[in-house]
């Protein structure tokens, strides 16, 4: 369906267009959100601020010291890999500012993982915390890495304070297992250095060329980069802000420029976070409370509970953790205007939960990383449809396809195409990889099940490659967990196919219980009541813990892995 289909289905106040020319590259973009914000806080992290006058001055000396490394010529790669600390935001800007190519490295990669990832750009720097400086030495004598910045966890935070945790984390918790590392220069080595370099704004680089690449999980097979270009990134971000900025009927308006707090737990290596928080929120002026380490449910209620937040942005594991804990109800969610879901299918008891202790909708979003990532978003407050994708952002088009790749009409369940503006430029020099998913007009195919309503909204149905035959009937994984879910004995789950003699696979389910005395006849009854015969589970396994992404991201993938091998 062409993008006019949604025209007249967006809320008022967001617009059907953007322009993602309306800037020349991402450079031009950071250095007027920068300049135009000045005296507002941008970042908060481990209970200090930096202003985006600060955020300006250290990266533009953190692109200074960039430019002085021989090694170093605009359009080259540099990896980034530490968690939500202050250090990611400046790496990143300044890495622009010297005209170079962000390589997002996840900081919990092994050692083979990193190597692939580094090998396969051909990064020729790396900034990285020191925590994981063990896995960086086994592997870059086999890479092209020439420029090692090393970053400890509080290195933006003045002293003592800033003394006081690196020492804490390094020789009490024992944070740093031994390396003999020998790294180019520190962090704030390399800005000190920087601050008595000139700076020289580099050559401006085209709309179509790379600005990240982008590796996706690997979940689904070796991970792939994602050439995410100038215009890709411009796209997306106004493409979020239109939907973010829309007019809403319980108030006079959605976020406005310099005045919100925005709660940033999930990590700024992944591209939903990225968007959102180092260059949606900023575009407007607003404050990001970084969150290092959102696992550490304890710590992180900490860090928010002094703060009238206004935004929050998370996903359906995370939300649960935070609500598990005795703590959270007492955070001020007075001043909460929207909380944005995506990077899994949020759950819908999640949803009714998170409403009720918070007072906010859940607005589910729905994207990829080839798409830089959004596709589609809810709308804030009222209007958003709890069990959907939300509305395509604006100037995207959608359609559904049947396994012969014929168009279906709207309420057919098919495969997810996607075309737009955010859709990226392919896999980085991986033609064959693009063939398989973009065609020459544009169309992405997401490798997701999906419907589109009547009404424009976008239903997920679950991942093609996750789908279970039961006698030849479809059952998606994510009916089967958001139902389980909503028991209240069950913390969480997952649900997976397994080979059966009888029906060719059956459904097996994963379960952490609240529970202890919860057994597999009492959630089976739960899922016959609930659930068609064939979608019922089994086989039910009761666990400590699942496998997950560093997101939170339940990974099938492992679990499907472990059965075979059983």
């Amino acid at each position: 369906m062409e993008t006019s289909f949604w025209n007249d289905k967006r809320p008022k106040g967001v617009n059907n267009s953007v322009d993602p020319d309306s800037y020349p590259n991402v450079l031009a973009l950071i250095n007027s959100m920068l300049a135009k914000n000045t005296s507002r806080p941008a970042f908060t992290g481990i209970g200090h601020t930096l202003s985006f006058a600060d955020v300006d001055q250290y990266s533009q000396h953190f692109a200074a010291y960039l430019q002085s490394c021989p090694a170093l010529k605009p359009g080259d790669r540099i990896a980034i890999q530490m968690p939500n600390l202050l250090q990611y935001c400046i790496a990143v800007y300044g890495a622009f500012r010297a005209g170079l190519v962000v390589v997002n490295t996840n900081p919990l990669y092994t050692a083979r993982e990193m190597l692939h990832q580094f090998k396969d750009s051909d990064v020729k720097a790396l900034v990285y915390l020191e925590n994981f400086a063990h896995l960086v030495e086994e592997v870059v004598s086999e890479t092209s890495i020439e420029v090692l910045v090393v970053t400890q966890l509080a290195d933006m935070l003045p002293a003592p304070k800033r003394q006081l945790i690196n020492f804490a984390a390094k020789y009490v918790k024992k944070m740093v297992p031994p390396h003999g590392l020998k790294p180019t220069i520190t962090f704030r080595g390399a800005l000190k250095k920087g601050s008595d370099l000139p700076y020289q704004p580099p050559e401006a680089a085209d709309l179509s060329d790379p600005a990240v690449l982008q590796y996706t999980g690997g979940t689904t097979g070796v991970a792939k980069g994602a050439v995410l270009t100038h215009r890709n990134l411009i796209a997306n971000m106004l493409q979020a802000k239109e939907v973010l900025s829309q007019k809403m009927a319980s108030e006079q308006q959605g976020l406005e420029v310099g005045k919100e707090i925005i709660v940033a737990p999930l990590p700024l290596y992944h591209i939903y976070a990225f968007t959102v928080h180092l260059l949606c929120m900023p575009y407007l002026g607003n404050r990001n409370i970084l969150i290092a380490n959102p696992r550490d449910t304890a710590t992180f209620i900490k860090f928010i509970r002094p703060w009238r937040f206004t935004g929050f942005v998370g996903l359906n594991t995370l939300f649960v953790s935070l609500m598990n804990h005795p703590d959270f109800s007492e955070c001020d969610f007075s001043g909460l205007k929207f909380t944005l879901s995506g990077g899994t299918a949020l759950q819908e008891d999640t949803g009714l939960r998170w409403h009720k202790v918070t007072g906010c909708r859940v607005s589910e979003a729905y994207g990829l990383t080839e798409c830089t990532p959004a596709v589609c978003i809810n709308p804030i407050g009222e209007l958003s449809q709890l069990g959907t994708a939300g509305l395509p952002v604006p100037d995207t088009a959608l359609k559904i396809l049947d396994d012969n790749g014929n168009e279906l009409p709207v309420n057919e369940v098919g495969e997810l195409c996607v075309k737009g503006p955010q859709v990226m430029k392919g896999y980085w020099k991986n033609e064959a990889a693009t063939r398989e998913v973009l065609d020459e007009d544009g169309w992405l195919k997401t490798g997701d099940v999906a419907v589109i309503q009547e009404d424009g909204f976008v239903r997920i149905v679950d991942r093609i490659k996750d789908m279970i035959l039961v006698s030849g009937f479809n059952v998606y994984p994510n009916e089967v967990e958001d139902v389980v879910s909503s028991f209240d004995k069950v913390d969480n789950c997952a649900a997976i196919g397994v080979p059966d003699e009888k029906t060719g696979e059956a459904v097996k389910l994963f379960v952490i219980s609240k529970d202890k005395e919860l057994d597999k006849d009492e959630v089976v009854e739960y899922c016959r009541q609930h659930l068609a015969a064939y979608k019922v589970p089994k086989q039910v396994e009761f666990r400590e813990e699942l496998p997950m992404t560093p997101v939170g991201k339940i990974l099938r993938k492992e679990l499907r892995s472990e059965e075979l091998k059983a």
